[in-house]
């Protein structure tokens, strides 16, 4: 039972932050190739851990962390207003590297297979 709300917790808070950080967050340090892969609420629901994906370079990519990272307070107010918990999570943004892995997988293999041809 405690899994199954933790799980739509995490669905909730992702939908609601990436709606709110498109529309309400004007910083010019976030990027706009941002993208929320995963959001993590621990099962006491203190912290959520918001997994964020920057289609940049590195320094853009720490720019839109440290932009975050100033408009969490915000955004966390934000939140729990609209999915209506008795107690919102703190936000703690990290970068997810899983696309970039992902990527750099597929080009090993597209070049194993062109060496074969």
């Amino acid at each position: 039972m405690l899994s199954h709300r933790i799980n739509r917790i995490n669905e909730e808070m992702k939908k609601a932050l990436s709606t709110l950080i498109k529309n309400q967050i004007k910083d010019p340090r976030i990027s706009e190739l941002l993208s929320i892969t995963q959001v993590d609420v621990t099962n006491d629901l203190r912290y959520a851990k918001v997994f964020i994906s920057v289609y940049d370079d590195k320094e853009k990519q720490k720019d839109t962390l440290k932009g975050l990272e100033s408009a969490a307070g915000l955004l966390r107010r934000e939140v729990g207003k609209k999915i209506r918990l008795r107690y919102t999570p703190e936000l703690l943004f990290e970068i997810d590297h899983s696309i970039e892995y992902g990527m750099h997988i597929e080009s090993i293999l597209k070049n194993i297979n062109e060496s074969e041809d």
